[in-house]
C-alpha cells in the first residue's frame, strides 16, 4: 500500500462528510445556475459545444452577457465533476465494507459526465424542450443520489429490515409516485411556457395554461398525502417523523411559490426558486423513503432513530 492510499480514509471521517455535503450542495447549485441560463434567455449564449464558439473555448468580446451566464454554468459542471471525483477517491478504501457508498459515488460521477454530454446535445438541438426537460430530471436525480449518500454514510452497514408498518411503507411509495408525477407535469408546463432559454428556441406546443392546472392537481394530492404520513408517523412515533415534517414544510413552500408565479406572469426568479425547491423536495422524499428500513436487529430510540441491537 503506497503512501497516498494509506492517506485515504478507511472509515467515515470528516473528509468524507465534508465532500459528501459539498457534492449535495454542488448538485443543487448547478440546478440553480442551469435555471439562470434558461430564465435569462442565455441557453444559446455559447452557440456550440464543447467550445463556446467554433473558434474559442471561452466567450469572445463579440458575444453578449448571455455567453458569460452560459459559460459560467459550464464551469460549474467542472466544479461538480471535481467534487464527484473526490468523493469516489475518498471512499475507495471503503469499497468493500461499505459498497453502497462506493456505488453511489460512482453513480454521481458517471451522472455528471453524462449530464455534460446531455448539455451538449441540448445546445446542438437548439434547446429542444424535451431534451431540456430530461436534462433537468437528470440533475434532480443526482441531487437525490447525493442525499442518499449522506443518509447511508451514517447508517450501519449490513442487512436491513422494515422500520415501519407495511401499509405506511406503501403509502410512502405512493406519495413518492405522486411527487414524481408533479415534477413531470411541471417540466411539461415549463416546456410549453415562455421561458425557453432563447428567443428562437422551439416550444412543445401544449396548452401551457391547461398544463398549469393539471400540474397543480398532483401537487395538492402530494400535500394531502404528506399530511397523512405526518399524522400517522406522529401517532405511531415512526422513525420517519422528523423528515416527513421537513417534507411537508418544503411542499407547502413549493405550493406557495407555484401559486405566486402562476398569478404574477411567471417571474423568472420565482420560476428558478420553484425549480430548486422541486429538487430539494425530491431529495427530502428520498431521505423519508430510506428511513422506511433500519439495520437488521436494531431498535428505535426515544427520538425515533434506529439503534443497533448491540447498543441496547
Amino acid at each position: 500500500m503506497n503512501r497516498f492510499t494509506e492517506w485515504l480514509p478507511d472509515r467515515i471521517d470528516r473528509r468524507v462528510r465534508v465532500v459528501a455535503w459539498l457534492s449535495f450542495i454542488a448538485q443543487t447549485t448547478i440546478i440553480a445556475t442551469g435555471g439562470a441560463v434558461r430564465l435569462t434567455g442565455s441557453g444559446l449564449g455559447c452557440p456550440t459545444w464543447p467550445t463556446c464558439t467554433a473558434d474559442s473555448l471561452v466567450p469572445t468580446d463579440e458575444l453578449s452577457y448571455h455567453s458569460l451566464i452560459e459559460f459560467g454554468n459550464r464551469l460549474m459542471t467542472g466544479v461538480v465533476g471535481i467534487v464527484a471525483l473526490l468523493l469516489v477517491v475518498f471512499v475507495w478504501r471503503l469499497r468493500v465494507e461499505q459498497r453502497d457508498l462506493y456505488v453511489l459515488s460512482l453513480v454521481v460521477l458517471g451522472g455528471v459526465v453524462a449530464q455534460a454530454i446531455v448539455g451538449g446535445v441540448t445546445v446542438w438541438t437548439g434547446l429542444n424542450p424535451y431534451i431540456v426537460g430530461f436534462h433537468y430530471v437528470s440533475s434532480l436525480l443526482l441531487v437525490c443520489v447525493a442525499a442518499a449518500f449522506i443518509v447511508r454514510m451514517d447508517a450501519e452497514p449490513g442487512p436491513r429490515e422494515p422500520a415501519v408498518p407495511g401499509w405506511y411503507a406503501g403509502l410512502t411509495h405512493a406519495t413518492s409516485a405522486v411527487l414524481a408525477l408533479t415534477i413531470v407535469f411541471g417540466i411539461l408546463t415549463t416546456g410549453s411556457g415562455p421561458h425557453s432559454g432563447d428567443a428562437n428556441a422551439g416550444r412543445s406546443g401544449f396548452d401551457s395554461e391547461l398544463l398549469e392546472h393539471v400540474h397543480a392537481w398532483p401537487g395538492y394530492a402530494l400535500f394531502a398525502l404528506t399530511l397523512v404520513l405526518l399524522v400517522a408517523a406522529w401517532r405511531q412515533q415512526l422513525p420517519t417523523l422528523r423528515w416527513v415534517v421537513v417534507l411537508l414544510a418544503v411542499v407547502v413552500v413549493q405550493i406557495a411559490v407555484g401559486l405566486y408565479q402562476a398569478r404574477n406572469g411567471l417571474p423568472p426568479l420565482a420560476v428558478g426558486v420553484h425549480m430548486v425547491l422541486a429538487a430539494l423536495m425530491a431529495a427530502t422524499m428520498t431521505v423519508v423513503v430510506l428511513g422506511l428500513k433500519r439495520p437488521a436487529g436494531a431498535g428505535v430510540s426515544a427520538d425515533g432513530t434506529a439503534v443497533a441491537a448491540s447498543a441496547r
